[in-house]
């Protein structure tokens, strides 16, 4: 670690001192002048496979249905869900993969990795071996797709950078949700200036996930739970702030700035553990859960535009994304889907217009629409409408999943740039650490690395093909 990196992860406040800047001039610039980066093409993709739990066996279950895709390799130290997944996969598609981890091997990855019949990797584990598994596989020669976060400190987040731009290998962040229909049509309504100029963006995970701590011994529960005990700020924040980071050209014309942070007290999970487990049970035994249950962050774009992230997997409320936009023209909110306009009648949808009065001359910005079939008629977006029956009756969290996977086996095949940059998992991730260090430090501003090292203000703004 440099010394402008020890100095940044102690970063102070405002009041008395500048926000601290991230140590980046000990760091060469990246050979390209620009972080949209594409691969060679690849005639057809040899698919590895880290953790096939709940999540990892899905992203395996699409990737068979998938045109040019090959399952070639699966590791899980679980022999059930590695015996479970590899079935699958022999029955789906006539061959079977080489499994790895059977003997419970917790390091068996790395055999896999030494593979040379696997040119990608899925990674689904826990948080914490994300960034090791992502750094290993480019190392070992494979583009790595990891599951969210991509990392959970500043290091980690620069090591992937780092580590994708020197070996030439794509680090991206199966951040699903960019691929919801909701979420690319909002991304289509946007580059169509429907909102006018953005403003502020609202952002969420808000997910009552208490239930997860019954999975005591194995199980997503097994190893998240422990994090709300130790941890501080917003664990997870990407589900929310990737369509919203989208939407604002993060990264691809502006940049996140700086951050504050605060939590609430914690409660929820000391209170489920009591009334659902006896008391000498390990997780009553936890003296202080430390996480708070709801972390709310502020973030300050370069533009001057701003994001609030929130995050809560604890308290009893029913889920939300909150995916919500405010523009000159008008806003958009997520759940349920809604907007209100401000603009002359011509500028709105046919199917809108027919609703309205006959002599109405503008849209009514004081009540919300919320009838969006005219809405989706108008803008869904193009991929969605090629994939997207097909994503819906095939693909987990409403077709998303699928759409998100077909789009990255596209880009591998036709040697394209991908949605999502390694500079898109290290900004993303980055508000975890920066928010911790932000509520631990009374809300004090946290500035963020520019992973992009400038290029940022040269990058085009993202737009998702439809092939």
């Amino acid at each position: 670690m440099t010394q402008d990196r020890r100095s940044f992860l102690k970063t102070t406040t405002l009041a008395g001192a500048a926000l601290a800047v991230a140590g980046c001039a000990d760091r060469p610039a990246a050979a390209s002048s620009s972080p949209v980066f594409a691969a060679a093409p690849l005639s057809g993709v040899r698919w590895g496979f880290i953790g096939v739990g709940a999540r990892g066996s899905g992203h395996v279950d699409t990737m068979l249905m998938l045109e040019g895709a090959t399952v070639t390799a699966i590791c899980d130290t679980h022999a059930p869900s590695l015996k479970a997944a590899v079935d699958n996969a022999a029955k789906k598609s006539g061959r079977t993969p080489q499994a790895w981890g059977a003997d419970g091997d917790a390091n068996a990855w790395k055999s896999m990795l030494a593979s040379s019949e696997i040119d990608a990797v899925v990674i689904s584990t826990p948080w914490e071996l994300h960034t090791p598994m992502a750094v290993a596989a480019m190392k070992a020669g494979k583009h790595a797709f990891v599951e969210v976060p991509a990392a959970l400190t500043l290091e980690e987040c620069w090591e992937l950078v780092d580590v994708s731009e020197s070996t030439g290998r794509h680090c991206m962040m199966l951040e699903n949700v960019n691929y919801g229909r909701e979420e690319l049509m909002l991304l289509n309504m946007v580059r169509k200036g429907v909102l006018g100029e953005l403003l502020h963006g609202e952002a969420a995970y808000i997910h009552d996930l208490r239930g997860q701590m019954f999975e005591v011994d194995h199980g997503t529960g097994s190893w998240r739970t422990p994090h709300y005990a130790t941890d501080q700020g917003n664990l997870y924040p990407t589900h929310g702030l990737g369509p919203v980071a989208h939407y604002m050209d993060v990264n691809r014309g502006d940049a996140f700035d700086h951050l504050v942070a605060m939590s609430t007290p914690a409660r929820g999970r000391a209170l489920f553990a009591k009334a659902n487990f006896p008391p000498d049970h390990k997780w009553n035994a936890i003296r202080e859960w430390k996480c708070g249950d709801l972390s709310t962050s502020l973030v300050k774009l370069a533009s001057g535009r701003t994001i609030m992230v929130q995050w809560d997997e604890t308290s009893p409320r029913p889920y939300s994304r909150h995916n919500y936009l405010q523009g000159t023209k008008g806003a958009f909110g997520g759940f349920p889907n809604r907007i209100a306009l401000d603009v002359p009648a011509e500028e709105l949808p046919a199917g809108v217009r027919a609703k309205m009065k006959p002599d109405a001359k503008r849209s009514n910005s004081h009540g919300w629409d919320m009838d969006m079939k005219p809405w989706f008629e108008a803008y869904d977006h193009p991929m969605w409408k090629k994939v997207g029956e097909v994503a819906a009756k095939h693909g987990g969290h409403g077709g998303m999943d699928f759409v998100m996977l077909w789009r990255v086996q596209q880009c591998l095949m036709k040697g394209k740039p991908l949605d999502q940059s390694v500079y898109d998992a290290a900004a993303w991730s980055a508000v975890t650490p920066l928010s911790r260090a932000s509520a631990e430090q009374g809300s004090a501003p946290q500035k963020f690395p520019d992973f992009t090292r400038g290029r940022w203000r040269t990058t085009p703004p993202l737009v998702i093909e439809a092939d």
